[in-house]
């Protein structure tokens, strides 16, 4: 492949005919209609021609035509080959050469990278100094630059999709980032070196106000509300360094790596914010709480903090992780939690009842508490009396008494207080034992609707779970109104997702989907932009729900000691209650997901 930069100057300076020759292709092939590229030849034309834009360029811009249909169709005009990065072409030892191609490159062709998609990615030098770029604009002048930069006289120019390139930029290269770029210019990074055995509190304060850690805690709080984290983590590696993730997602990913500071002194300073918490005790767990005014409003952050071992066993190390409680983005619509149709009124029928017990099953971090903050807030009335017992308690709820567990009133007496609390709608954080179950029971058969969640697989399990706790089955049958088990599964970017033409069949057929609905489902996959993370943006809700109707809690009552679980679901299935699997099909079907997500999130659903 030859030297191409000639090329592209050439189609520069013909910018006018490579417009005309562009938009009589896009119109023959019936990709933009031709009162379009008339339009947007008018735009190139009154523009001055030392600001004169491309053809392709006003299409995307100002009149919003997908940026692959034309780029696409650049590419092909002039012989550009079209790559698919997407496919798993990136190998660690290119994965590496991006890197390096990336740092020897000036800040301000390091923004050009970014700023036009321009990827170098490949080089071989027994190939007389060659080297593959691949661009989102085969034409850009910048390609040049970058390459000539490089020290590369020969390149192959390819087209790649946007998408696809910004993804595998913003996975592969350090993301530019205001707050710590000033806060490396302005750090000391020669930490003391670091003590073993006994730490010296008067040195860690020393280095705690020399590395200027306080900015960085509070630059990470900061960053982390404004990219939606629910979660920092911060984990100690040998050499004094600390790695810090955001959860985006649900998934964990890196923001940030401390080099040359300690990690006790980072973790000192995480202490000396939150309440609850002592920084000289390094040997056990502790639970602490921190809050401050982000953008106006009142952001809580609660602090689990945990010893580990490390290679250097003298060392005190800590793991901290900081759940970040946004009251701002409580759900109190229900028609937001994204229940299906049959799921949507049985839960109605449940939460609208005066006495019962509704139950949120599912793991940690499912959204049970959020599902069961907008049920409450849908049920909450001012002439009701709600109390609430959580441990610990996450998002404050206007019109509700939450009650305050310290230890002079642990969470085994506050639910004890509670029935004597004259309340109509009780909120337990979590059945967690047989007098926590005993209580909520107590409860809802003395005429208070009682909400709670517990931890089981799936809906029908909760009834063995709840037998097995020490309720009797005639208990379970009269008590419970409903019980939902959820899931999370990321969101396809609606930006940049895409028509999976290749999937695996297996992949549906594992989930449950048959030939036939196969044949006729778009499938969509993940893309990367960047409106999304790695293709996906947001999480959104899959649902069981198990309504109690008199069959159910006839065949419950028959059952005794004996409690057969695919006799009730088959019952449920009949009266119309989907599984999780089964919620999630409907989700790949509307495309809002993937049979990857679902697959993983329902495992024990077979």
């Amino acid at each position: 492949m030859t030297n191409q930069s000639e090329f592209i100057m050439e189609l520069q300076l013909k910018n006018e005919p490579f417009g005309h020759r562009l938009g009589d292709r896009l119109i023959q092939k019936g990709i933009v209609p031709r009162s379009i590229i008339m339009q947007a030849l008018e735009v190139q034309k009154s523009a001055p021609q030392a600001i004169r834009r491309k053809l392709g360029e006003i299409l995307v811009q100002d009149f919003n035509i997908e940026q692959h249909l034309i780029y696409r169709e650049i590419a092909d005009m002039y012989a550009f080959r079209e790559i698919d990065l997407s496919n798993g072409v990136l190998q660690d030892d290119i994965i590496r050469s991006i890197k390096r191609f990336y740092t020897i490159l000036t800040p301000e062709l390091q923004a050009s990278i970014r700023k036009y998609a321009i990827l170098p990615y490949e080089s071989n030098s027994l190939k007389g100094n060659f080297i593959k770029i691949a661009a989102a604009d085969p034409t850009h002048s910048e390609i040049n630059i970058i390459a000539t930069a490089l020290g590369f006289v020969r390149f192959e120019i390819q087209y790649c999709r946007l998408e696809t390139l910004e993804e595998i930029i913003e996975r592969i290269l350090p993301t530019p980032n205001a707050f710590l770029k000033d806060y490396e210019n302005t750090e000391e990074q020669d930490s003391l070196e670091c003590n073993t055995g006994e730490i010296d509190e008067v040195e860690l304060d020393t280095e705690i106000h020399r590395s200027k850690l306080t900015n960085l805690i509070e630059g990470c709080f900061l960053e982390a509300v404004h990219r939606g984290a629910s979660d920092i983590h911060f984990v100690p590696r040998t050499g004094n360094q600390v790695e810090i993730y955001f959860r985006i997602d649900g998934k964990l990913i890196s923001w940030h790596t401390q080099k040359g500071t300690k990690a006790e002194a980072i973790a000192a300073v995480l202490k000396d914010r939150s309440k609850n918490v002592n920084r000289f005790e390094r040997d056990s767990a502790q639970d602490g709480f921190y809050q401050r005014e982000i953008d106006g409003a009142i952001i809580r952050f609660r602090v689990s903090i945990l010893p580990i071992v490390g290679v250097e066993y003298e060392r005190k190390m800590e793991s901290i992780v900081v759940r970040i409680l946004d009251d701002r983005k409580v759900i109190t619509d229900l028609s937001e939690l994204g229940f299906l149709e049959q799921a949507k009124r049985d839960f109605n029928e449940g939460i609208n009842k005066a006495q019962g017990i509704v139950i949120l099953t599912g793991p940690t971090g499912s959204g049970k508490s959020t599902t069961l903050l907008a049920a409450l807030n849908n049920v909450m009335k001012p002439e009701f009396n709600v109390l609430t017992v959580e441990e610990p308690v996450e998002y404050l709820i206007y019109g509700a008494r939450q009650l305050k567990i310290n230890p002079k009133m642990d969470f085994d007496q506050a639910i004890r207080s509670i029935l004597r609390h004259d309340p109509d709608i009780v909120m337990v954080g979590e059945m967690r034992d047989r007098i926590t179950a005993e209580i909520a029971f107590k409860l809802a058969n003395t005429g208070h609707l009682t909400l709670t969640t517990l931890h089981t697989n799936d809906a029908v399990s909760v009834i063995s779970r709840l037998y097995k706790m020490g309720i009797e089955p005639f208990l379970i049958a009269h008590a419970v109104n409903i019980v939902v088990a959820q899931r999370l599964v990321r969101k396809l970017c609606q930006n940049c997702k895409t028509d999976d033409e290749s999937i695996d069949p297996e992949a549906p057929l594992a989930i449950g989907f048959t030939n036939e609905e196969i044949q006729n489902i778009t499938f969509y996959k993940p893309v990367g932009c960047r409106k999304c993370h790695q293709g996906f943006s947001g999480r959104m809700a899959i649902h069981e729900a198990l309504l109690f109707t008199r069959e159910i809690r006839k065949t419950i009552l028959e059952m005794s000691e004996m409690i057969d679980e695919d006799r009730i679901k088959n019952i449920a299935l009949q009266n119309g209650m989907m599984t999780l699997r089964a919620s999630g099909r409907e989700r790949i079907k509307a495309g809002d997901t993937t049979c990857a997500e679902v697959a993983f999130v329902t495992a024990e659903d077979k």
